[in-house]
């Protein structure tokens, strides 16, 4: 498991929140969270946030690292299943050419707005996205060390 449970004890995994805030900010311009709160209290708001925000690594079949509460939920799973978990996975298989053709972009391209979809939950409920936004994790060094999302418009599908 990458990363410990966010929570007090690891400063709700601060230093991979300001490495998602940064390249948030440098690809996008915009901001995910007010960028005068101190790097504690943003990674404890991220966590908490009702928008959802999960990233996955660089690996060839990459693995989540982190999501948020909402994302937690939205996926019904608890942190151990979602680090441990592919990212392909949380779309359905037909779904999972598209997805990759849309995270190539985002490695060739930065980031991507408003982009829509179906996921899926690990207990099979269906949703559809709508307006995420995906960049790529980059870090002071320059190097590629995975991609990220975040979108808060969820509408179940039946």
């Amino acid at each position: 498991m990458p990363f410990p449970y966010p929570d007090p004890s690891n400063d709700f995994l601060s230093d991979h929140t300001r490495l998602l805030c940064a390249s948030y900010r440098r690809l996008t311009g915009r901001d995910l969270i007010d960028p005068g709160l101190d790097d504690r209290e943003a990674a404890r708001r991220l966590f908490a946030a009702p928008f959802a925000l999960l990233s996955h690594n660089a690996d060839p079949d990459p693995i989540l690292t982190y999501g948020n509460r909402r994302v937690l939920d939205l996926f019904e799973l608890d942190w151990e299943q979602l680090t441990r978990m592919p990212s392909r996975l949380t779309a359905e298989a037909p779904d999972r050419e598209e997805r990759a053709r849309l995270l190539a972009q985002v490695t060739a391209h930065g980031f991507i707005d408003h982009y829509s979809g179906v996921r899926v939950s690990s207990g099979g409920r269906r949703y559809r996205i709508d307006g995420a936004v995906v960049w790529n994790l980059i870090d002071r060094k320059g190097r590629h060390l995975g991609q990220a999302a975040t979108f808060a418009s969820v509408q179940p599908l039946v």
